[in-house]
């Protein structure tokens, strides 16, 4: 079984300015990922990309043991770009680097470092023994059930629940289960990046991570994710 790890960093970031190589208690944030990275290749034989446009992004990166020859192209590193894209691009550069055809593809999301190493085994023994699946991504138990408590606005400028339950809840937790996800990890089949790449959810497996787990998207969050780790708040062992 052949196994590539990737990892996309663009160096432009609006929300939080060198958010890939910004320190989070200590440790730029790539850095995370990168040992995620370097720990499940060890265990599975993985190779492991980096896809980035930025040099200070690629210096970091090395000091922890991750070094890249690939350079991600300009069309690629643009606000418009897609992740699958890019996945798509570096999955390729490998294949005709190392001289071989990959049967899986994890993805490892730098701003969602909060993961650990049982939860990409066991995510991995999901998407392996379902031949039907076509990937996975990781998600989390959410704060809010479009069934129950999420509404939109509706054409008459009223607003009504997202999902309309067949019967009345008084507890989301009554209703469909619903996930939120956390843009942690992807496993891809290789299958996936020849058919239709931005087809997303079709035959698509979710991973529950049983464990506190978010995407840093502002300052608040990274300062929150920063005090977490500095005063030892989280609910799991994080490495």
């Amino acid at each position: 079984m052949h196994l590539l790890i990737t990892i996309c960093a663009r160096g432009g970031s609006k929300g939080i300015p060198g958010k890939n190589i910004r320190p989070i208690n200590g440790t730029p944030l790539i850095t995370y990922s990168i040992r995620h990275a370097l720990a499940y290749a060890k265990k599975t034989g993985a190779d492991i990309e980096l896809s980035t446009d930025n040099d200070a992004i690629k210096d970091v990166a090395a000091k922890a043991g991750l070094t890249t020859d690939y350079v991600r192209p300009p069309a690629l590193a643009s606000d418009m770009a897609g992740k699958l894209e890019t996945i798509e691009d570096i999955v390729l550069h490998a294949e005709r680097k190392h001289g071989k055809h990959y049967d899986y593809i994890l993805d490892l999301d730098v701003t969602s470092p909060l993961r650990t190493m049982e939860d990409l085994d066991n995510a991995f023994a999901m998407i392996e023994k379902n031949p039907a699946a076509r990937n996975l991504f990781s998600v989390s138990f959410p704060k809010h059930n479009p069934y129950f408590d999420m509404v939109e606005l509706k054409e008459d400028g009223f607003v009504g629940l997202v999902k309309k339950p067949e019967k009345q809840m008084v507890a989301r937790q009554e209703g469909p289960k619903v996930y939120e996800v956390n843009a942690s990890f992807y496993f891809y089949r290789r299958a996936f990046f020849d058919e239709h790449p931005l087809i997303i959810i079709k035959n698509t497996l979710a991973y529950e991570v049983p464990h506190m787990c978010f995407e840093l998207d502002d300052m608040l969050e990274f300062e929150l994710l920063d005090y977490l780790l500095r005063e030892k708040k989280l609910d799991f062992r994080f490495q």
